[in-house]
C-alpha cells in the first residue's frame, strides 16, 4: 500500500509554556520546527484565574505552569513570526477565556490575517473548573453566559473557530469512571446549546452551525480497551443527542470531534521511565478505532511526576507520536474493531449506563444545578477515594509502585535536578517589571492605546445588560487593559464563586475493622487526643496560592475525617495569611499545604514564618505535592516536618505520619507500634 493511500495522521501538539511570552515562542518555534502540527498554549495560574503577575495570590506562580499573558503586548510577542492564519492553536483557558480569544484575534488582525481563517480552539469548559481544575472565577450563570456569548460570536465571526472544547480530561484525573466521564461531559454540553438555543442570539436555523464546531478533550488511561470502548460509546451517545434534542440532521455536524491528553494522573514518580509505556497504550486507545479516532492528540513527558519537562523530553513525547503515524500500518486499515462481539457488548453497556446518569442529572435541573448543588463533586471525591483505596490495598496494580518495586539504578534520573526543566524565580521579578512598564506606558508611543478606563466601564456596562460581551472585551484588548483588569471588572459586577468541595459529603472508603491499619490510626488518634486533653485532633488542610488542583488535598481531608480528626478544609485559593489566620482561629494541632505547581519554594516557608511569628511553633507543618527532592531538603531545612510527593501512595500510612508530628510537636512519647 503506498504512502498516498494512508489516512491522513491526527494533529499532533505538545502542551507547553512557561517562565515568559518570549522564551514560550522560542519553544513553540523550536517545535514547530520538529514537526510538531499545531500549537497548544499553556498559561500560568494567574491568566487563568483573572490576576495580574504582582497580586497578592499570584506569588510564587507567576510562568510556572504555564506562560503569563497580561496584556496585548505579551500576546504578541507569544506569537510573533508565526503566522496566526496558517496555524492551528489550541488555547487551553476558560474563566478567562473570552479575554485570551480577544488577545489571539487582535494580534492576528495587527499580522493582517483574515480572522474568518483563523483556525483552533479556546477550552471555554467552566464545568469542570468547578469540579475538578479549580481555575474558576465567577458563579455558574455569568460563567455560562461568557461561553455563550463567545460561541454566538464565533459562529458568526470566526466559523473555523472551536470556541469550546468540552474537557473531561480533568474529571478523569478527579476520579471519574468512563460513565461519569461520558455522563458529565455530556451533560455540560447540554447545558450549553440549551443556553446557546434558548438564548436569542443565533437563529435556530444556525444551530448545526454552532453543534459542528464543538469539540471535547478526553482523558486516555491506560485500561486502554476500556479507554477504546468509551470512545465509541461518546460518539454514539454525542450522534443520538444532537439528533433527537437539537433537531440536527447533517451527520458531518453530529460528528463527535475531539482532542486527548493522555492521563498524567496515571504518570508515577516510582521508576519514572515506566510512564513511557504507559503513555504509548494511552495512545492506542485514542488511535487504533479508526471510527473513534481522534483529531489531535498531545502526550506528556515520562518525567511529569518529577517536575516540568524539559525540552527533549517533549521531543521524545512527539517521536512516540509520529513512529506510530508514519512508521506503522495503523492509518492504512478500515476500523479494525468492526464487528468484534467483545467491543460491541462494552460499548453497549458504557452508552446505557451514561445515559442514565445524564437522565438523573437532567432530573436535578442539568449540570449547573449538580455543580451548585454539590452532587458532582461529592460524586467525583467518592469515585477517587475507592480508587485510592484500591492501590493501597494492592486490589488495583501499578508497577514499581505496589508490584515490582525492586529497581535498577536508573540513568535517566541520577542527576534528579537536572533531569527536569526549572523556572528561575528572578522571571516573576521580570514580569512584574515589565508589567509596571507596560502599565505606565500604554498610552505613549509606539502604541498609543486610548485609556483604558473608558473600555472597562463600557465592559461593566455591558456586564450588567445582556449585550454580548466580546466586542467590549476586544475593546479592551484594543486599549492594552491587562488580564487583571478585565477580570477585576467583570469580578465587581458578576462577583466570584467558591465551589463546593465535596469532602464533607464523601462515603467512608476505608473501613477500620480489628487489625487494619486504619484501625491502628484511628487508634493512634484517640490516644493522642486523650495525652493532649482535647476531644479530637484538629487538622487544617490548606491549598495556598492558585493551585486548584484540590484532588489530593481532597483524599488527605477525607482519609484523616475518617481516622478521627476533625477537619478543617476551606478549599483552593487561599493567601498564606488566610490559612496561618485559619489555623489560630481553628486551634489546630496540625497545618496540611498541598501545592502541585511549583509555588511551594516560596508559600511554604511564608506560613512557618506566620506561625513562628505568631508564636506557633508547636503547630507541626506538612507538605505534599510534586516537590523536586532539592526543594524538599530546603523545605525540611526550613522547618517543614515532612514531606510527601506522588511517590507516597499509602494515605493511611501518611496519616499516621501526622500523628507522629504532633507527638513529636508537643514532646509526647512516641506511640508504640504493635509488630
Amino acid at each position: 500500500m503506498t504512502e498516498r493511500q494512508k489516512d491522513r495522521p491526527w494533529l499532533m501538539r505538545t502542551y507547553a509554556g512557561h517562565s515568559t511570552a518570549e522564551a514560550s515562542n522560542e519553544l513553540y518555534r523550536r517545535n514547530l520546527a520538529k514537526g510538531q502540527t499545531g500549537l497548544s498554549v499553556a498559561f500560568d495560574l494567574p491568566t487563568q484565574t483573572g490576576y495580574d503577575p504582582d497580586h497578592v495570590l499570584a506569588r510564587g506562580e507567576v510562568g510556572r505552569v504555564g506562560v503569563p499573558v497580561s496584556h496585548l503586548g505579551d500576546m504578541r510577542r507569544l506569537f510573533q513570526d508565526i503566522p496566526l492564519e496558517q496555524m492551528n492553536t489550541s488555547m487551553t483557558i476558560n474563566a478567562t477565556a473570552m479575554w485570551l480569544l480577544a488577545l489571539y484575534q487582535v494580534v492576528a488582525e495587527e499580522q493582517g490575517a483574515d480572522i474568518t481563517q483563523l483556525q483552533g480552539t479556546t477550552q471555554n469548559d467552566i464545568v469542570k473548573e468547578y469540579l475538578s481544575r479549580g481555575t474558576h472565577v465567577f458563579p455558574p450563570g455569568p460563567s455560562l453566559r461568557l461561553t455563550t456569548d463567545m460561541i454566538a460570536y464565533t459562529v458568526s465571526h470566526m466559523p473555523k473557530w472551536n470556541p469550546i472544547n468540552i474537557c473531561s480530561y480533568h474529571l478523569q484525573e478527579a476520579g471519574a469512571t468512563p460513565v461519569q466521564e461520558i455522563a458529565y461531559a455530556m451533560s455540560t454540553a447540554i447545558a450549553v446549546l440549551d443556553a446557546v438555543r434558548d438564548g436569542g442570539q443565533v437563529p435556530e436555523e444556525r444551530m448545526g452551525d454552532v453543534v459542528a464546531r464543538i469539540s471535547f478533550f478526553v482523558n486516555a488511561g491506560v485500561r486502554f480497551v476500556e479507554e477504546m470502548c468509551k470512545m465509541r460509546a461518546f460518539g454514539r451517545i454525542w450522534d443520538r443527542i444532537t439528533r433527537e434534542r437539537y433537531g440536527i440532521q447533517d451527520p458531518k455536524q453530529r460528528r463527535f470531534r475531539y482532542g486527548v491528553q493522555v492521563n498524567s494522573l496515571g504518570l508515577t514518580e516510582a521508576q519514572p521511565e515506566n510512564n513511557v509505556q504507559r503513555i504509548v497504550l494511552e495512545m492506542l486507545a485514542v488511535t487504533l478505532s479508526k471510527d473513534a479516532r481522534a483529531r489531535a492528540v498531545q502526550l506528556p513527558a515520562w518525567n511529569e511526576a518529577l517536575g516540568l519537562p524539559r525540552p527533549w523530553d517533549q521531543q521524545w513525547s512527539l517521536r512516540i507520536q509520529q513512529v506510530l503515524a508514519h512508521e506503522s500500518d495503523l492509518l492504512e486499515y478500515e476500523d479494525i474493531f468492526e464487528g468484534s462481539r467483545v467491543i460491541e457488548t462494552k460499548v453497549e453497556a458504557l452508552v446505557e449506563e451514561s445515559l442514565a446518569e445524564i437522565e438523573r442529572i437532567q432530573e436535578m435541573g442539568g449540570a449547573m444545578a449538580a455543580v451548585e448543588s454539590g452532587y458532582l463533586k461529592s460524586q467525583l471525591v467518592a469515585s477517587h477515594a475507592e480508587r485510592r483505596a484500591r492501590i493501597e490495598s494492592g486490589q488495583e496494580k501499578i508497577v514499581g509502585v505496589n508490584i515490582y518495586e525492586s529497581t535498577e539504578p536508573n540513568p535517566l534520573t541520577a542527576d534528579l535536578d537536572a533531569a527536569i526543566q526549572t523556572v528561575d524565580p528572578a522571571v516573576e521579578a521580570r514580569v512584574i517589571a515589565a508589567l509596571e512598564h507596560w502599565r505606565g506606558t500604554r498610552y505613549q508611543p509606539p502604541f498609543n492605546h486610548p485609556r483604558p478606563c473608558k473600555a472597562l466601564e463600557k465592559l461593566k456596562e455591558a456586564a450588567q445588560g445582556s449585550a454580548n460581551l466580546m466586542e467590549a472585551t476586544l475593546e479592551c484588548a484594543r486599549a492594552g487593559v491587562t488580564t487583571g483588569e478585565w477580570a477585576g471588572a467583570l469580578r465587581e459586577v458578576f462577583g466570584e464563586f467558591r465551589a463546593p468541595t465535596g469532602v464533607s459529603s464523601a462515603p467512608v472508603a476505608v473501613t477500620a475493622e480489628q487489625g487494619t491499619a486504619m484501625a491502628l490510626v484511628r487508634q493512634r488518634v484517640a490516644e493522642t487526643a486523650r495525652d493532649l486533653g482535647v476531644g479530637k485532633l484538629r487538622f487544617l488542610v490548606g491549598k495556598p496560592g492558585l493551585d486548584g488542583h484540590s484532588n489530593g488535598a481532597e483524599q488527605i481531608a477525607v482519609r484523616a475525617r475518617d481516622a478521627g480528626f476533625e477537619v478543617v478544609y476551606q478549599g483552593i485559593r487561599l493567601t498564606p495569611e488566610q490559612i496561618v489566620d485559619a489555623a489560630l482561629a481553628e486551634d489546630v494541632h496540625a497545618v496540611g499545604l498541598s501545592i502541585l505547581s511549583g509555588s511551594h519554594a516560596q508559600l511554604v516557608p511564608d506560613v512557618l514564618e506566620r506561625l513562628r511569628v505568631a508564636g506557633a511553633t508547636d503547630i507541626p507543618v506538612i507538605a505534599g505535592g510534586i516537590i523536586p527532592n532539592g526543594d524538599a531538603e530546603q523545605l525540611r531545612a526550613a522547618g517543614v516536618a515532612a514531606v510527601f510527593t506522588p511517590k507516597d501512595f499509602d494515605i493511611t500510612g501518611i496519616i499516621g505520619r501526622i500523628v507522629d508530628e504532633i507527638r513529636t510537636a508537643n514532646k509526647l512519647d512516641p506511640l508504640e507500634v504493635p509488630a
